[in-house]
């Protein structure tokens, strides 16, 4: 049984990481509100990420890094503001966390960092600028990271296309919207957190022990494929 501390998982994305860890894993989750369940396995500290400091953790085999933001806007009315925001959310915070939970990390048992970018990364969209922009840092930060702390701690990204989470749900509000993205993926679906919940497992895991420094497109095929 490993612990792995989890930022962001009170919904989403993170929530559906912790619900499949926990019933194997230690989890201490960071998130501002607490997830909407309990589980012996689970450990719960109320925090914001981007303001004040991190609760004291003794010891941690893996870290995943959730929070982000969907802030589509065309350029021309995206604020400098906007940049720093995103930013902020997608790196920074990233940041702030893997800096304060390394030490412990480094004395983990085979410790792994599974971080979060987006399709857009890579597939340019329209009105996607400053999300492309952050999440395009957290990809160097990853190659970065993987290089500078081989062979002692592995790091890697997973890349989502649109997933069914709140953060989403402006993208899917309705039946018309649902249909139009599920079309404009190539394997005519789009994500469930459920899924990317297993991918994290997956990279946190020794199944992967010889992967680092990579982000994994989750894309349905809209990046891969031209059909």
């Amino acid at each position: 049984m490993k612990t792995y501390i989890v930022i962001g998982g009170s919904k989403g994305i993170g929530n559906a990481i912790i619900k499949t860890l926990v019933p194997n894993h230690k989890i201490i989750n960071l998130s501002r509100n607490e997830p909407d369940f309990q589980h012996e396995n689970l450990t719960h500290h109320t925090c914001d990420v981007l303001q004040g400091s991190f609760p004291e953790i003794k010891q941690a085999d893996g870290l995943v890094y959730c929070p982000g933001s969907i802030n589509l806007k065309p350029f021309s009315s995206l604020s400098e503001e906007d940049f720093k925001t995103d930013f902020e959310i997608n790196v920074l915070g990233a940041i702030k966390a893997i800096q304060a939970y390394l030490p412990i990390l480094k004395q983990g048992n085979k410790p792994s960092i599974v971080l979060f970018s987006t399709v857009a990364a890579s597939l340019g969209m329209p009105f996607h600028a400053s999300i492309a922009t952050a999440k395009s840092g957290v990809e160097g930060l990853v190659k970065s990271l993987g290089a500078e702390w081989a062979p002692n701690i592995r790091i890697n990204a997973i890349a989502p296309t649109i997933t069914d989470t709140s953060l989403a749900s402006k993208l899917l509000r309705n039946e018309k919207m649902i249909e139009n993205i599920t079309e404009r993926h190539p394997l005519k679906k789009f994500l469930n957190p459920e899924e990317v919940a297993d991918m994290a497992a997956f990279l946190l895991s020794d199944k992967t022990a010889s992967i680092s420094g990579q982000t994994f497109e989750m894309d349905c095929g809209i990046v891969s494929f031209k059909i």
